[in-house]
Protein backbone atom coordinates (compact mmCIF):
# COMPACT_ATOMS: atom_id res chain seq x y z
CA UNK A 1 0.00 0.00 0.00
CA UNK A 2 1.04 3.66 -0.85
CA UNK A 3 2.11 5.93 2.09
CA UNK A 4 -0.74 8.34 0.35
CA UNK A 5 -3.47 5.29 0.51
CA UNK A 6 -2.28 4.67 4.38
CA UNK A 7 -2.61 8.31 5.11
CA UNK A 8 -6.24 8.45 3.64
CA UNK A 9 -7.17 5.44 5.58
CA UNK A 10 -5.76 6.73 9.20
CA UNK A 11 -7.44 10.30 8.26
CA UNK A 12 -11.00 8.38 7.55
CA UNK A 13 -10.16 5.44 10.73
CA UNK A 14 -13.31 6.05 13.76
CA UNK A 15 -11.56 3.21 15.77
CA UNK A 16 -11.89 5.70 18.99
CA UNK A 17 -15.36 7.21 18.19
CA UNK A 18 -17.28 5.47 21.31
CA UNK A 19 -14.04 6.41 23.45
CA UNK A 20 -13.72 9.87 22.83
CA UNK A 21 -18.08 10.49 23.18
CA UNK A 22 -17.23 9.41 26.78
CA UNK A 23 -14.19 12.09 27.58
CA UNK A 24 -14.99 15.40 29.16
CA UNK A 25 -14.28 16.79 25.77
CA UNK A 26 -16.96 14.50 23.78
CA UNK A 27 -15.01 14.88 20.73
CA UNK A 28 -15.22 13.20 17.49
CA UNK A 29 -12.13 11.85 15.71
CA UNK A 30 -9.93 13.67 13.59
CA UNK A 31 -7.10 12.03 12.46
CA UNK A 32 -4.11 14.26 11.52
CA UNK A 33 -1.82 12.51 9.70
CA UNK A 34 1.36 14.63 8.32
CA UNK A 35 3.69 12.49 6.23
CA UNK A 36 5.05 11.30 2.71
CA UNK A 37 7.01 8.91 0.88
CA UNK A 38 11.19 10.32 1.18
CA UNK A 39 11.38 12.18 4.24
CA UNK A 40 14.17 13.01 5.66
CA UNK A 41 13.44 13.67 9.48
CA UNK A 42 10.65 11.96 11.82
CA UNK A 43 9.44 13.78 14.62
CA UNK A 44 7.65 11.03 16.80
CA UNK A 45 5.41 12.76 19.38
CA UNK A 46 2.67 11.60 21.59
CA UNK A 47 -0.65 12.96 20.19
CA UNK A 48 -2.48 15.99 19.09
CA UNK A 49 -4.09 18.37 21.46
CA UNK A 50 -7.11 20.58 21.16
CA UNK A 51 -5.56 23.18 19.19
CA UNK A 52 -4.51 20.84 16.61
CA UNK A 53 -7.33 18.94 16.69
CA UNK A 54 -9.04 21.87 15.71
CA UNK A 55 -6.35 23.57 12.85
CA UNK A 56 -5.54 19.89 11.75
CA UNK A 57 -2.34 20.83 11.57
CA UNK A 58 0.36 19.19 13.92
CA UNK A 59 2.16 21.65 16.96
CA UNK A 60 -0.12 24.34 16.09
CA UNK A 61 0.43 25.58 19.90
CA UNK A 62 2.98 26.73 21.89
CA UNK A 63 4.66 23.47 22.05
CA UNK A 64 5.21 23.19 18.98
CA UNK A 65 6.46 26.64 18.86
CA UNK A 66 8.95 25.22 21.61
CA UNK A 67 9.82 22.24 19.74
CA UNK A 68 10.96 24.33 16.28
CA UNK A 69 13.12 26.58 18.56
CA UNK A 70 14.97 23.31 19.54
CA UNK A 71 15.03 22.43 16.39
CA UNK A 72 16.15 25.11 14.70
CA UNK A 73 13.43 25.05 12.20
CA UNK A 74 11.21 27.69 10.79
CA UNK A 75 7.66 27.01 10.58
CA UNK A 76 8.15 26.83 6.59
CA UNK A 77 10.19 23.55 6.91
CA UNK A 78 8.99 22.08 9.55
CA UNK A 79 5.43 21.59 7.64
CA UNK A 80 7.39 20.42 4.60
CA UNK A 81 5.90 17.30 4.43
CA UNK A 82 8.50 15.73 1.70
CA UNK A 83 11.55 16.85 3.92
CA UNK A 84 9.44 16.21 7.59
CA UNK A 85 6.89 13.86 8.80
CA UNK A 86 5.14 13.55 11.82
CA UNK A 87 4.23 10.54 13.02
CA UNK A 88 2.41 10.62 16.62
CA UNK A 89 1.46 7.61 19.09
CA UNK A 90 -2.05 8.18 18.31
CA UNK A 91 -3.31 10.55 15.29
CA UNK A 92 -5.99 11.84 17.22
CA UNK A 93 -6.42 14.49 19.88
CA UNK A 94 -7.37 11.87 23.21
CA UNK A 95 -9.43 14.50 24.87
CA UNK A 96 -9.48 15.67 28.60
CA UNK A 97 -10.65 13.94 31.46
CA UNK A 98 -13.17 15.10 34.11
CA UNK A 99 -10.39 17.64 35.98
CA UNK A 100 -9.07 18.81 32.45
CA UNK A 101 -5.98 16.68 32.46
CA UNK A 102 -4.83 15.57 28.91
CA UNK A 103 -5.63 11.73 28.24
CA UNK A 104 -2.90 9.67 27.39
CA UNK A 105 -2.69 8.28 23.65
CA UNK A 106 -5.06 5.53 23.09
CA UNK A 107 -2.88 2.27 22.48
CA UNK A 108 -5.15 1.17 19.79
CA UNK A 109 -3.40 3.59 17.67
CA UNK A 110 -0.69 2.83 17.96
CA UNK A 111 -1.01 -0.68 17.44
CA UNK A 112 -3.27 -0.44 14.30
CA UNK A 113 -1.53 2.32 12.31
CA UNK A 114 2.61 2.78 13.85
CA UNK A 115 4.52 0.01 11.89
CA UNK A 116 2.67 0.56 9.01
CA UNK A 117 3.39 3.87 8.77
CA UNK A 118 6.93 3.27 10.10
CA UNK A 119 7.67 0.47 7.14
CA UNK A 120 6.10 2.72 4.77
CA UNK A 121 8.49 5.51 5.48
CA UNK A 122 11.71 3.83 4.70
CA UNK A 123 14.58 5.10 6.17
CA UNK A 124 15.02 8.43 7.47
CA UNK A 125 18.10 10.14 8.73
CA UNK A 126 17.27 11.31 11.85
CA UNK A 127 14.38 10.32 14.15
CA UNK A 128 13.09 13.18 17.37
CA UNK A 129 11.61 11.18 19.38
CA UNK A 130 9.34 13.45 21.56
CA UNK A 131 8.24 12.72 25.43
CA UNK A 132 8.12 8.79 26.73
CA UNK A 133 5.31 7.71 25.38
CA UNK A 134 7.35 7.88 21.64
CA UNK A 135 10.55 6.76 23.91
CA UNK A 136 8.48 3.45 24.71
CA UNK A 137 7.26 2.56 21.65
CA UNK A 138 10.68 3.61 19.55
CA UNK A 139 13.18 2.69 22.00
CA UNK A 140 11.80 0.10 24.35
CA UNK A 141 12.65 2.68 27.05
CA UNK A 142 11.19 2.60 30.42
CA UNK A 143 13.57 4.05 32.73
CA UNK A 144 11.62 7.43 32.63
CA UNK A 145 11.81 10.37 30.36
CA UNK A 146 14.79 12.20 32.36
CA UNK A 147 17.26 9.16 32.35
CA UNK A 148 16.14 8.33 28.21
CA UNK A 149 16.73 12.23 27.52
CA UNK A 150 20.20 12.54 29.47
CA UNK A 151 21.36 9.22 27.42
CA UNK A 152 21.53 11.34 24.39
CA UNK A 153 24.51 10.54 23.23
CA UNK A 154 24.40 6.37 23.38
CA UNK A 155 21.48 7.42 20.97
CA UNK A 156 22.69 10.81 18.46
CA UNK A 157 23.34 11.28 15.81
CA UNK A 158 20.42 9.14 14.24
CA UNK A 159 18.36 9.56 17.05
CA UNK A 160 17.27 12.04 19.92
CA UNK A 161 14.95 11.89 23.06
CA UNK A 162 14.03 14.57 23.76
CA UNK A 163 10.91 15.90 26.90
CA UNK A 164 7.58 16.60 25.62
CA UNK A 165 7.96 20.75 24.71
CA UNK A 166 4.90 21.57 26.82
CA UNK A 167 4.91 24.27 29.13
CA UNK A 168 4.59 21.86 31.86
CA UNK A 169 8.20 21.04 31.27
CA UNK A 170 9.29 24.54 31.96
CA UNK A 171 10.35 23.80 35.51
CA UNK A 172 12.40 20.60 33.87
CA UNK A 173 14.41 22.53 31.48
CA UNK A 174 15.43 24.91 34.35
CA UNK A 175 16.40 22.00 36.65
CA UNK A 176 18.17 20.25 33.46
CA UNK A 177 20.06 22.86 32.40
CA UNK A 178 22.54 20.45 30.06
CA UNK A 179 19.38 20.02 27.88
CA UNK A 180 20.10 23.33 26.17
CA UNK A 181 23.49 23.67 26.75
CA UNK A 182 24.57 20.17 25.49
CA UNK A 183 21.76 18.23 23.86
CA UNK A 184 20.41 21.08 21.79
CA UNK A 185 23.17 21.85 19.69
CA UNK A 186 23.68 18.62 18.67
CA UNK A 187 20.64 18.12 17.80
CA UNK A 188 20.54 21.29 16.10
CA UNK A 189 23.52 20.16 13.66
CA UNK A 190 21.76 16.85 13.40
CA UNK A 191 18.72 18.46 11.93
CA UNK A 192 20.95 20.65 9.45
CA UNK A 193 22.81 17.51 8.09
CA UNK A 194 19.67 15.50 7.88
CA UNK A 195 17.67 17.62 5.90
CA UNK A 196 21.09 18.91 3.05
Amino acid sequence: MSLSALSDQIRACRLCADAFARTATAHEPRPVAWFRPGARLLIAGQAPGARVHASGRPFTDPSGDRLRDWLGLSEDVFYDRDRVAIVPMAFCFPGYDARGADLPPPPVCARTWHDRVMASLGDVRLRVLVGGHAHRWHLGARQGVTRTVRAWRDLAPGVFALPHPSWRNTAWLRKNTWFAEDLLPELRQAVRRALM
